[in-house]
């Protein structure tokens, strides 16, 4: 087993980069770039980064020179043989030949294009564009560039037993929670935690001690290249990415009515048994399944991955029951900000009403919390999101206000489209980038007062601009 702790004391950047591999990304990227170049192949679309953590001057913490380093060096990488052969000849989901030839061929030529950074009020403006299958890869690798850097520079003054200390401190607070999740039978939990790990290394020994710890409960990992030297199961579906933009695409109010469904018909076409599951929360949940078409219903599961789970949950099991389908038959993956306690409370709750399994991210690969001082190494919310398709606009409301995107506008438009526009506009500055988005982690100013702040949280969640704020209001993970 790698010694993390003189790992970091003794660093070298040829050693160890902070991505390895074009593989060292989650499962459903390949899976949705597939898609991509069947479906909408002349689609080009712009990605942003944006720190909701804005508190965390990413720009003030990390150096520009060697963050562009690392992001010149993923530009550098291509396919292995050895991944090649991976991908081509491994089972996922019970299938061999998942991926089609053609798309590996392609894959085997990919080179991420070009990116653009610029500083802005201590952040970091990176944006991301060209065709869709492209720069759609380029999401999870520039997340987990930036975290690992940002925890690179608290580290990097930290002596080596300083530094063995504080990761045997980490490695006891993760057994600990794992010592929690071992007596409940029927557990199913997969590793979420790609891109806001702490580092590829932490992650991998969180993997290994999933493994070790759960035993047959730890079904895999989303991370390929974790799976494939660690002979796991790779996990993963698809993202809200694809609604987001088909609905930026459409020309006409139906089809953008449509489009959330258009997206699952052509996956329907492609994809059966455990891919097959719904993530119906990019414009509402309950919207998404009282406009469901019949045959949706048949589908293997849904991933809640906003807003209350159980109400959601509750959502998904009676709309399965209106259509007579047998609910014990069926699968929902939990993924949004879980740690021990949410994902034992779940469990309890549903475990006997429906199948159920957890996508847990964060909070697993990237828990340091208490374990230095003024919480430098606390896990922070960093996302890279689709803004635009063919020069329109993407938008996303979500479940949950905080996470709403998109020009004030378009976001309206869109709310009166989903049957929405009952839920508030929170009236926020603009984001350094071109998101208007809502930040989860926030504290009241002149433009943003506090009775501004407690109104766009959902009763269930403690105001966020008080010391107590509960880190499940301010994640979000993966993708089952």
């Amino acid at each position: 087993m790698i010694d993390i702790a003189s790992r970091v004391y003794n660093h070298n950047w040829k050693i160890d980069p902070i991505v390895r591999s074009l593989l060292d990304i989650d499962f459903y990227k390949l899976l949705m770039a597939q898609f991509v170049l069947r479906n909408a192949p002349d689609v080009t679309v712009k990605f942003s980064v944006l720190n909701r953590s804005s508190k965390i001057l990413l720009a003030n913490v990390i150096d520009e020179e060697e963050l562009r380093e690392q992001l010149n060096h993923i530009r550098d990488l291509s396919l292995s043989k050895g991944e090649s052969t991976w991908l081509r000849g491994n089972l996922f989901y019970g299938k061999r030949a998942i991926f089609r030839p053609s798309f590996i061929d392609w894959l085997e030529k990919l080179k991420l294009p070009e990116y653009e950074i610029r500083k802005k009020d201590g952040q970091f403006e990176i944006s991301f564009e060209g065709p869709w299958a492209e720069v759609m890869f380029w999401e999870v690798p520039v997340l987990s560039v930036l975290t690992e850097l940002r925890s690179k520079a608290v580290l990097k003054n930290m002596g080596r037993f300083e530094l063995q200390v504080l990761y045997a401190r980490a490695m006891t607070k993760l057994w600990e929670k794992i010592e929690q999740l071992k007596p409940f039978d029927g557990m199913r939990i997969a590793d979420f935690g790609t891109r806001r790990r702490h580092s590829f290394l932490w992650q991998d020994w969180c993997v290994q001690a999933m493994c070790e710890g759960m035993g047959s409960k730890f079904i895999g990992t989303s991370n390929c290249l974790i799976a494939m030297r660690r002979e796991l199961e790779a996990i993963g579906t698809n993202a809200h990415e694809l609604p987001m933009i088909f609905s930026a695409l459409a020309k006409t109010e139906t089809e953008l009515k449509q489009a959330p469904y258009k997206v699952l018909e052509d996956w329907h076409e492609e994809h059966d048994g455990n891919l097959r599951v719904i993530l119906p929360d990019t414009y509402g949940t309950q919207n998404f399944l009282n406009n469901a078409p019949d045959w949706l219903a048949s589908w293997t599961g849904v991933r809640i991955d906003s807003g209350d789970p159980e109400i959601g949950a509750q959502h998904a099991i009676d709309w399965w029951q209106s259509k007579g389908e047998d609910t014990k038959e069926k699968l929902i993956i939990f993924s949004d900000g879980l740690d021990t306690k949410k994902i034992i409370e779940l469990y309890k709750k549903f475990n006997q009403r429906v199948q159920i399994g957890f996508g847990w991210g964060t909070l697993l690969t990237n828990d340091f919390r208490g374990l230095i001082d003024n919480g430098a190494l606390d896990p922070f919310s960093l996302v890279c999101k689709a803004v635009s398709a063919n020069g329109q606009p993407t938008v996303k409301l979500s479940d949950n206000a905080n996470k709403a995107m998109g020009p004030e506008k378009k976001i309206e438009h869109y709310k009166k489209a989903f049957g929405l526009s009952m839920l508030p506009t929170p009236k926020l500055p603009l984001t350094t980038t071109a998101f208007s988005c809502f930040e989860a982690i926030t504290v009241p100013t002149p433009e943003r007062p506090a009775a501004l702040c407690r109104s766009l949280i959902t009763p269930e969640y403690k105001h966020p601009c008080s010391a107590e704020r509960p880190t499940h209001a301010i994640l979000a993970n993966g993708s089952w």
